[in-house]
């Protein structure tokens, strides 16, 4: 048959991203050449693989049906080369993860730095969004999995647990609660207190956890994200709540993290991705190098 890996992957960024515009921005080419490889494809298969509109592209029934063995020719052609050290080294492509910006800087940058030594020639997108976010990209597959702490109740998601991360009240050094071995919530209201705004996935697991306590600190000040919230704190303009991972490690930077009790907050960090769907192997070495991060970082 006259097409080629180049054409299916073509197809597949269609298929994937029910876009001509979008798949060709991913693939780095003109509209009118990426038509052509879809052209040429369906030429070569005697059939329509696309129904396409002025408005929406949709799979056909055979598009729906070839679209599941393209991707398994790609996949297994990627896993004999990855599979091929030099071949590896000069591998191209890449890999999208998703992540919410609290957990970017506690042990992705280890992981992404070992990734990329080994296969220099694969990018590697990371989108750093809020969980909902982050949620919404892995689903509609514009991340290939991601990192966060929701999506276990969700149908078409697989969640791994990977760590359990506390939340910690985070103090400038030199406040007075920075020398505590833990803080309770209604004390909290004795200081300038920082907040999460409305909207937030951490924000939501701190109402939860607060839904039955009568009092809670009066904030002066609220951001929308984490770094944002961790930044207001080093600067010395209050306390907040924060992801224990949010924070530097014990003894660097300006910032004291001090337990949290009374009630105390937990939430579980993990990987997402779209049930039913095998990651390609390119991503799939990603996820398991983060997934043996963490277990270092647990150890």
């Amino acid at each position: 048959m006259n097409f080629d890996l180049a054409d299916l992957r073509a197809f597949l960024a269609v298929a994937d991203l029910a876009s001509f515009r979008a798949a060709s921005e991913a693939l780095h080419l003109s509209q009118s050449a990426l038509s052509r490889r879809i052209d040429k494809l369906e030429d070569a298969l005697g059939v329509a693989l696309f129904n396409r509109t002025t408005r929406k592209v949709e799979l056909t029934v055979v598009g729906r049906t070839f679209v599941h063995k393209a991707r398994n020719v790609l996949n297994e052609l990627d896993s004999a080369l990855l599979g091929i050290e030099d071949v590896a080294a000069r591998l191209r492509g890449e890999v999208t993860l998703a992540c919410v910006p609290s957990a970017v800087g506690h042990f992705l940058p280890g992981v992404i730095d070992r990734y990329h030594a080994r296969y220099p020639a694969i990018r590697i997108r990371v989108l750093d969004e809020a969980s909902s976010d982050v949620l919404l990209a892995v689903t509609r597959g514009d991340a290939d999995f991601g990192l966060t702490y929701i999506g276990t109740q969700e149908a078409d998601v697989d969640f791994r647990p990977l760590m359990d991360d506390a939340f910690v009240v985070a103090c400038p050094t030199g406040h007075p609660l920075a020398r505590r071995k833990r803080v309770r919530w209604q004390e909290l209201g004795e200081h300038a207190y920082i907040a999460l705004a409305q909207g937030s996935g951490n924000r939501f697991l701190i109402d939860q956890a607060l839904a039955q306590t009568p009092e809670r600190p009066r904030w002066f000040c609220e951001v929308r994200h984490v770094p944002a919230l961790v930044s207001m704190v080093e600067a010395g303009l209050g306390i907040a709540v924060v992801p224990r991972m949010a924070l530097p490690p014990a003894g660097k930077g300006q910032v004291v993290a001090v337990p949290l009790a009374e009630p105390s907050i937990v939430r579980s960090l993990g990987l997402i991705s779209r049930r039913g769907r095998v990651l390609p192997p390119a991503a799939q070495l990603l996820y398991d190098l983060v997934v043996q991060g963490a277990q270092k970082r647990k150890a």
